[in-house]
């Protein structure tokens, strides 16, 4: 529950949480700037938030906003790990001159000398996300609402960046073309994992190797399409229309693509936290759509991502380069678990979960190569 303003319209914290009064004390500043004389009636701090902190702001004319936090510029955290706020509101801002529903973007702020940790104010979107509302969902709903994430990805791709990679000012990983920019991604991932002491699930040169021996495949991919790259059901908002076999009136009005054939199921409202976007391959949005399993698979995903772009197909060359996307995400997983300090069995299953994701890849990569070896 949000916790209840005092009289002068003060968030008080926990008791005797000195820290936390001053934390709501800059929050009211910051709103104040922006926005002009305004008053915080209630602050709730999100879950979900794994890097940067974010809060539930409820202001006095009724407005809602959520206010992220970055850590400060000091703390540990992987090379891509710079500005991720500021790709942030980058990707909604792009995203939402596409069409997509993402926040509205009211401020960026990068750390500095007026702020010792990067933070972004956005609208809040109401809504439940997928992920939450998981075991209400009956098989009709799901097929329906696998729809919808494929359009939104293939409209998401139809963006194109300035330049391959990442968007942040990070020497090695942005370039003119993908395969370097993808070898200047992974092999960033690798030397992030030595930094901080976290064991590899094969050998490192195995990996490093992987851009240069796949060259040809990552080479097919000529336009920088907009990723966000963590589009997974925990990042994807659904309204309140009750799912299957739930009581209550269903929404009014066309479920653009979300709902049941006749606007009877829910309707995906919100995508959010768009901190790990970048400008590549937009066949690496099906790794972040379904990071555990296979979104190329799904043909109700795939059906919607078709509505948008006819022509997209999933050959022998787009496999290659799923599975090289895949060990790159297995692997940032698997890192970024030390400098976020996760222990006990997250990290555990982390650990377990990389190296069979990275050792079947792989096992992937060297079946294609030598039927490609066998076909020369």
């Amino acid at each position: 529950m949000s916790a209840p303003a005092t009289d002068d319209g003060t968030v008080p914290g926990p008791a005797d949480a000195p820290d936390g009064a001053a934390a709501l004390a800059e929050v009211r500043r910051r709103l104040r700037d922006l926005l002009g004389p305004t008053t915080v009636t209630a602050c709730e701090q999100l879950k979900g938030g794994w890097y940067n902190t974010p809060q539930l702001l409820e202001l006095g004319d009724g407005r809602r906003m959520v206010l992220k936090t970055a850590p400060d510029a000091d703390t540990p955290a992987l090379t891509h790990e710079q500005g991720l706020l500021g790709t942030e509101q980058l990707f909604h801002r792009l995203a939402a001159d596409a069409g997509l529903p993402v926040p509205t973007v009211r401020h960026h702020e990068p750390a500095g000398a007026t702020a010792p940790a990067e933070w972004l104010l956005l609208d809040h979107l109401d809504g439940t996300t997928w992920e939450a509302a998981q075991a209400r969902i009956g098989a009709s709903d799901r097929a329906a609402l696998r729809h919808r994430p494929g359009e939104l990805a293939a409209t998401v791709a139809g963006v194109t960046g300035p330049v391959f990679g990442y968007p942040q000012p990070v020497r090695g990983l942005a370039a003119a073309d993908w395969p370097t920019a993808f070898a200047g991604m992974l092999h960033a991932v690798l030397a992030d994992a030595e930094r901080f002491g976290v064991a590899l699930p094969v050998p490192e040169a195995v990996l490093a190797d992987l851009p240069a021996r796949f060259a040809a495949e990552l080479a097919e991919v000529r336009r920088p399409a907009l990723v966000h790259f963590d589009a997974w059901e925990g990042n994807i908002l659904l309204d309140g229309t009750p799912l299957d076999g739930e009581a209550g009136e269903a929404a009014d009005g066309p479920v653009d693509g979300a709902g049941g054939a006749e606007g009877t199921g829910p309707r995906i409202v919100g995508q959010i936290d768009g901190e790990r976007a970048f400008f590549g391959d937009p066949l690496a949005e099906l790794v972040g759509l379904d990071p555990l399993g296979a979104a190329e698979d799904d043909p109700d995903l795939l059906a919607g991502y078709r509505t948008v772009d006819p022509a997209f197909a999933v050959d022998d060359t787009a496999r290659v380069r799923l599975a090289l996307y895949r060990i790159h995400l297995a692997l940032i997983m698997r890192v970024e678990a030390a400098p976020r300090g996760y222990e006990g069995p997250h990290r555990d299953w982390l650990t377990a979960w990389s190296g069979e994701r990275v050792t079947a890849q792989l096992r992937l990569l060297d079946t294609a190569a030598a039927a490609a070896a066998t076909a020369d």
